[in-house]
């Protein structure tokens, strides 16, 4: 009882510690810098260490990278005077960030970030599932719910409270409009997004997270990965489209448009509490790319990787992998050099690596079956879902930097008029399409 104790905390402390609050607060320096980068502007590099004291040699200074602003404004938004309208209610008003903050906090208990460890290794694979022939444990989420899904709805709309309570406690007419615009779009999208996810459940058939990633190392087709994103094409571009609207972010930041209400609900804060208002924004765009990963990316599942090592379909597919890496590899690095662009050139350098991996399995590869140490399979589905849920995050940055602002009757009929009616669509056709399979 008392190793599971320590278990789970530990758990709690690495998950959102060491993942939600860590990473969130991170992201407030790379979507600066990835805007930089979209805008071929340098991005933030003014703070530093001994700048002040060797006067004009600033380039002398220590600024490792511009990191030193993610010290700055953390200090400076700690010191900041906290400042409390009058004829606010403060108890609320006290109260709204952490009300903000709190779902988006709880909603990492039940993301799955790798299997559950077999004690041992012994695994056996059957209908392309790994099954465990001795005992596991549940090592790499806080919880395992077997309603994992209906949970993220339940937190997702606890969000709601604290936008509409922030703005209303106020007393200010900016912020009032800015809660009132934030219930209303938050409440819209809820319904397009759980009718996208339906599907889901309906070819998986299961609410639990985890079952549902393991679900997708099925192949289509003898070759291709059974995620979501291929079964399910337009209920991931719903759910993203949905998500992005709960989280209150470009395009969909009408509750915080500044050219029109000030900052929205978060007009009357300052110091601490605006802080954590911000910080809660982009710890929400983490969850939403780790939910993604989950449902429509496979989550920690890595093609043709279980537990015992690699099985390919045929042997021809390595060195067609490794030659795709290295094609589109070359061509990101070779952009990337041209344009001067980082991004390019470190995402190009990854695809390299990767079509080297292949390459070099596709020599050892005896009779379709590359094994694998059980520690090495369980670093490598790590690794992946680290790797979606940054692409992910990057994917809502260059949205959030790239398509400009829609106004708030556009919100509302891309809720209701478009999205809605596709999602039910896309509902109907799972259904024609699964009934005859289970019939």
């Amino acid at each position: 009882m008392l190793a599971d104790t320590v278990i789970i905390l530990v758990k709690i402390l690495v998950i959102l510690l060491g993942i939600a609050l860590t990473a969130g607060a991170l992201l407030t320096f790379v979507e600066r810098k990835q805007s930089a980068w979209i805008q071929n502007r340098v991005g933030p590099n003014r703070a530093n260490i001994f700048g002040h004291i060797r006067g004009d040699k600033f380039k002398d200074s220590i600024k490792l990278g511009g990191l030193l602003h993610l010290a700055a404004d953390g200090l400076k938004m700690l010191l900041k005077e906290d400042i409390i309208p009058k004829g606010a209610n403060r108890v609320l008003h006290t109260a709204a960030p952490a009300i903000v903050l709190f779902p988006v906090l709880v909603g990492f208990a039940i993301i799955p970030w790798a299997d559950h460890w077999c004690a041992g290794g012994l695994t056996l694979l059957v209908n392309h599932r790994d099954v465990c022939l001795s005992e596991s444990h549940n090592l790499f989420s806080i919880a395992d719910l077997d309603v994992g899904f209906l949970f993220v709805f339940a937190i997702a709309s606890l969000s709601v409270y604290g936008g509409a309570i922030a703005g209303w406690s106020s007393n200010n007419k900016f912020s009032f409009f800015g809660g009132l615009r934030a219930s209303s779009q938050m409440v819209s999208y809820e319904v397009p997004m759980g009718l996208s996810v339906l599907g889901i459940v309906m070819i998986f058939g299961t609410l639990n997270l985890n079952e549902i990633v393991r679900a997708q190392g099925d192949l289509l087709f003898g070759v291709l990965p059974a995620w979501g994103i291929f079964v399910q094409p337009l209920g991931f571009i719903i759910f993203l489209t949905a998500m992005i609207a709960e989280n209150k972010r470009a395009p969909f930041d009408c509750p915080e448009g500044e050219s029109e209400i000030v900052s929205g609900y978060m007009t009357e804060y300052s110091g601490l509490k605006f802080g954590i208002l911000q910080l809660s924004e982009f710890i929400a765009v983490i969850f939403i790319a780790s939910i993604v990963s989950v449902l429509f990316l496979g989550g920690w599942q890595v093609p043709y990787l279980y537990g015992d090592g690699f099985h390919m379909p045929h042997s021809a597919f390595f060195p067609l992998f490794a030659l795709l890496f290295f094609v589109v590899g070359g061509y990101l690095i070779a952009v990337g050099v041209r344009r001067e662009q980082m991004l390019q050139k470190i995402a190009g350098g990854l695809l390299v690596v990767l079509g080297l991996v292949y390459a070099v399995m596709s020599t050892t590869q005896a009779n379709g079956v590359q094994h694998l140490p059980y520690e090495g399979v369980v670093l490598l589905r790590l690794g992946t879902m680290f790797a979606k849920v940054i692409f992910m995050v990057w994917l809502q940055l260059m949205i959030r930097w790239t398509v400009p602002r829609f106004r708030y009757d556009q919100i509302m009929q891309l809720g209701w008029k478009i999205m809605l009616p596709a999602a039910l669509v896309n509902l109907l056709i799972t259904a024609i399409i699964l009934i005859p399979l289970f019939s």
